[in-house]
């Protein structure tokens, strides 16, 4: 796909494609704009249109049409390239290496869902029950209908497959596209129609809900060639401008939460579709925003699906925070219908979700006797086992130790106690732990020093970074370069940068390798022979 991807870069320019989403200004060559993950004060996003590349110093990322594309969309390489390839008026087809018979099924499978949606917002329009339980009982306006692309299948079984057989479509490729039940009928009979679509704007599948007493009350698109519920995010093609332009996210349990939040000028809301939350999910969501707010139903079913996203998020090293004030409503759609206002309210007022969640667990026990006062601690302390940072955890544990009216450090020896079972029990099934994450300042300083290395010609001073042979990297790193030295200098002073840089990333380095080692060594037994060699580094590390 290379060549694909070079005769897209060719066709658009790299100041286009940002300026769709970051308002550029010119500054000398280069273009220069506000960072659109708003971590800056004053512009510090860089776009060379010269090298067709970008750089946003704030946030420390950087490259090609592409990869802007992929950050600022929260999406993969392959949708980025699609959603280029359309802009560009790029055929994929013809640069494909895959299996083209795979490549046709998605084809076909698209067309089919996006004339199936026509279909359905044909027959809507076209009922007058349906309309009534749409627009009146749903409380949903033209302009949602039309932006969600709501419509209705008809109950006869046939309906939807006779339409489409005529337009030239097969029995198999309905099949894929999940158009079709085991029977080879209308997967949807006499329910309201709600597309699935992905980030690209393209139909991948349906939810469906009943209109009339029956079981299930949704009814899903299966998997199919292109749909993946532990991946998709309902609403997010709708929301994700204002999560970029507001900076933040609400995730909430249903899809006609999402609507009527959107209806209600809260477009920032998604759902996760007809499954639990996934680390997919939270990743592509945490590509977008740091302010990822949960507001879901206050039963025990939504206090488990919190409890998962905490434990989720902790894992990944993301925060979050719960949205509960209903004002006696059971979820969000029921406040909108109550009052919109009181939803736009309620999504300014979230509370960290681990506060929340020990706040539920209080209210499910009797704190007054022994057994509670056990269970309490037991569910408290594997929770805080998912805050990562240390202060953080030493002040809930303070909060917990407080209600249980227990010094803190019986709190933290039970927490020991518990952890130390847990590792015994499943020591042998533990994997070695991944590389931790490079932080921004290493990453940072990894690029100043490339920088100067490559364009400042430092030599004196040993760089021990491999300079990177990707044209669209080293042009990167040449406008880093231009832009931390404005002015011409000296080699002197490229090299005097160059040694204070170093210094500064050995110790960081070296602090990461430390804690990298220290994590493994948890892991291994006093008695095992690669316990005492990895002290050993470890011990030679903290010498340096």
């Amino acid at each position: 796909m290379q060549d694909a991807k070079e005769e897209i870069k060719s066709r658009l320019a790299v100041e286009d494609v940002v300026g769709q989403y970051v308002e550029l200004k010119r500054a000398g060559r280069n273009l220069k704009g506000r960072s659109p993950w708003g971590v800056d004060k004053t512009p510090s996003f860089m776009v060379s249109p010269e090298k067709g590349i970008w750089h946003d110093f704030s946030a420390n990322k950087g490259g090609d049409i592409f990869t802007f594309v992929m950050e600022v969309e929260g999406i993969g390489f392959r949708e980025a390239m699609e959603k280029l390839a359309a802009q560009a008026g790029v055929d994929l087809a013809k640069y494909r290496g895959g299996d083209p018979q795979v490549s046709r099924k998605k084809a076909r499978a698209r067309e089919a869902l996006a004339l199936a949606t026509k279909y359905y917002q044909i027959c809507l329009t076209r009922n007058k029950n349906v309309c009534e339980y749409v627009f009146y009982q749903r409380n949903l306006n033209r302009k949602t209908v039309e932006e969600f692309k709501i419509g209705y299948s008809p109950a006869s079984g046939k309906a939807l497959t006779e339409v489409l057989k005529k337009h030239g479509y097969t029995e198999e490729e309905l099949d894929t596209a999940g158009l079709l039940n085991r029977f080879k009928s209308d997967m949807f009979r006499d329910r309201m129609m709600v597309p699935f679509i992905d980030t690209t704007g393209n139909v991948i599948g349906f939810t469906a809900r009943i209109l009339k007493k029956g079981e299930p009350k949704y009814l899903n698109t299966p998997e199919t060639l292109l749909f993946n519920k532990s991946r998709f995010i309902f609403g997010l093609h709708q929301a994700k401008e204002s999560i970029r332009r507001n900076g933040f996210v609400v995730i909430v349990e249903g899809n006609m939460d999402v609507i009527s939040s959107h209806q209600a000028g809260v477009k920032e809301a998604v759902a996760t579709s007809g499954t639990a939350m996934t680390e997919q999910h939270l990743k592509a969501l945490s590509n977008l925003t740091s302010d990822i707010r949960l507001a879901y139903d206050g039963d025990d079913a939504g206090i488990k699906a919190t409890e998962r996203a905490i434990m989720l998020a902790g894992d990944l090293g993301i925060d979050l925070t719960v949205i509960s004030d209903y004002h006696g409503a059971k979820d969000p759609d029921e406040l909108i219908q109550k009052d919109p206002a009181l939803w736009q309210a309620a999504v300014q007022k979230s509370v960290p979700a681990v506060d929340w969640l020990l706040k539920k667990y209080e209210e499910s026990v009797d704190l007054s006797s022994a057994p509670g006062k056990r269970k309490y601690s037991d569910i408290a302390l594997k929770l805080l086992d998912y805050v990562k940072d240390e202060i953080e955890r030493a002040s809930y544990e303070e909060k917990v130790a407080k209600k249980l009216d227990v010094d803190v450090a019986v709190l933290r020896e039970k927490g020991e106690r518990l952890n130390k079972k847990l590792e015994q029990s499943s020591k042998k099934y533990l994997k070695k732990p991944k590389t931790a994450a490079k932080s921004d300042t290493v990453k940072k300083l990894e690029n100043s020093l490339l920088a100067l290395k490559i364009f400042g010609g430092v030599t004196k001073v040993q760089i021990p970074l491999e300079i990177p042979e990707d044209d669209t990297r080293l042009a990167e790193l040449e406008l880093i370069f231009n832009s931390e030295h404005q002015l011409p200098a000296d080699s002197t002073s490229y090299e005097r940068e160059a040694r204070e840089l170093l210094t500064r990333y050995n110790s960081l380095v070296t602090k990461q390798k430390i804690k990298e080692l220290s994590e493994k060594l948890d892991e291994l037994d006093e008695n095992d022979e690669e316990y005492e060699k990895v002290l050993r580094e470890i011990r030679n590390l903290q010498k340096l």
